[in-house]
C-alpha cells in the first residue's frame, strides 16, 4: 500500500517542478526592466512596497515589467512582530503604493503607516473568508495566514491587480493579463499537490506544526491540524503547549511532526522525542528564502511545503505499528 502511495506521490509532485519553473520571472530582472523603461521615457518608475516577501513575489508576478516591487521585511524574517527601521520608512515613503496582508498579521503596520505621508495602501486579504483562532490570547480573531489557501491566493492576486490598476492605470491591461497568467500558474501548482495528499490514507492525514499557520492549507487539502501555539505573536513552546500536543500525538498515533523556517524547531523536536514520532523537517509559511534557497517564490513555497508534509506522512509509520 505504501509503495503505491509513494509512486503516486512522486508522480504527482514531479509535475510541480514544471509549473514552478514558469514562475521564476519573479524577479529582480522585471524590476530593472520597469525602471529602465520608465527612465528612458522620462517617467518615475511605479513602485510598490509590501510588508513581506510572499506578497512581494505575488505582486511582482502581477506587475511584470510595468512596476518595481520591494519587500520591507527580508527573506527569512519573522513578520508578526517585526520592528521597522528608519530605512524602511524612507523606502515606503518613496513608493506609490503599499500592499499589506491584514487579518492581524502585521502587528506593527498601523503605527508604521502613520509615519508616512500620503502613500496609499491596499489590504490584499480583502474579501477572504477568515478562519478563526480558537485558543490563546488571540482567540476569536482571524487566522492571518490566508495565503496558504490556494483559493484565497487567487483573491490576493485579484486585489493586487485592482490596486495596481487603480494607482497606475496606464498599465492596466498589463496588470490584468499578468494576473490571469499567474492565477493559472497557481492552479497548475495546486492540482498535483491535491492529488498527492489525497493518496494518503485518511487516518494518517494529520498535519502537526509549531505555529497554527496551516489552517487554510489543511482545510483546502483535507488534513486534520494540530499545533503547539496558534500564532507566532503568542507565547511559543510553553510546557502546557508541548504537553497538550504530546498527548494528542500519542492518542491519535500521529507519525510525524514539523516546524517552521522562521522559528526554533526545539519544541517540535521535543514532541517527536517524547512520543516516538518522526521530526519531518521545516515547513515554509511566513517568508520566502533568498534566491538560491529552497523557496524563492510563492509557488516554490506551496510546492516544497506540501511535498515535505506528504513525504513525512508517507515515509513514517503510524505510532505503534
Amino acid at each position: 500500500m505504501l509503495d503505491r502511495v509513494r509512486r503516486r506521490l512522486l508522480f504527482a509532485l514531479s509535475g510541480l517542478l514544471v509549473a514552478t519553473a514558469l514562475s521564476s520571472a519573479a524577479l529582480p530582472g522585471h524590476a530593472f526592466a520597469a525602471e529602465e523603461t520608465r527612465a528612458a521615457e522620462g517617467q518615475k518608475p511605479f513602485k510598490a512596497v509590501t510588508t513581506f516577501t510572499i506578497i512581494a513575489d505575488m505582486a511582482q508576478n502581477v506587475a511584470g515589467d510595468a512596476a518595481i516591487v520591494e519587500s520591507i521585511t527580508k527573506p527569512g524574517a519573522e513578520i508578526h512582530n517585526y520592528q521597522p527601521t528608519p530605512g524602511d520608512i524612507v523606502k515606503a515613503q518613496d513608493a506609490q503604493l503599499i500592499l499589506w496582508n491584514g487579518l492581524g498579521l502585521e502587528l506593527w503596520f498601523e503605527k508604521f503607516f502613520a509615519n508616512l505621508d500620503g502613500v496609499p495602501q491596499a489590504t490584499i486579504s480583502a474579501g477572504v473568508e477568515p478562519m478563526g483562532i480558537s485558543e490563546g490570547p488571540y482567540s476569536g480573531k482571524p487566522n492571518p495566514h490566508a495565503w496558504m489557501s490556494p483559493t484565497a491566493a487567487r483573491l490576493y492576486v485579484d486585489n493586487i491587480r485592482d490596486a495596481f490598476v487603480k494607482y497606475d492605470p496606464a498599465n492596466a491591461e498589463t496588470y490584468k493579463a499578468n494576473a490571469e497568467a499567474y492565477k493559472a500558474k497557481i492552479d497548475a501548482t495546486v492540482a498535483p499537490i491535491r492529488d498527492a495528499l489525497a493518496a494518503i490514507p485518511e487516518e494518517k492525514r494529520w498535519l502537526v506544526s509549531s505555529e497554527g499557520a496551516f489552517s487554510y492549507l489543511a482545510r483546502d487539502f483535507g488534513l486534520k491540524e494540530l499545533y503547539l501555539w496558534p500564532i507566532n505573536a503568542d507565547q511559543q513552546g510553553t510546557p502546557k503547549q508541548v504537553r497538550k500536543v504530546i498527548d494528542a500525538v500519542r492518542a491519535n498515533k500521529i507519525p510525524v511532526v514539523f516546524s517552521e523556517s522562521t522559528i526554533s524547531a526545539n519544541p517540535a523536536k521535543q514532541v517527536a522525542r517524547e512520543t516516538g514520532a518522526a521530526y519531518g523537517g521545516v515547513l515554509y509559511v511566513d517568508s520566502l528564502s533568498e534566491a538560491d534557497g529552497p523557496v524563492p517564490t510563492y509557488l516554490d513555497l506551496l510546492r516544497v511545503t506540501s511535498e515535505t508534509i506528504a513525504n513525512g506522512i508517507v515515509e513514517n509509520p503510524v505510532l505503534g505499528e
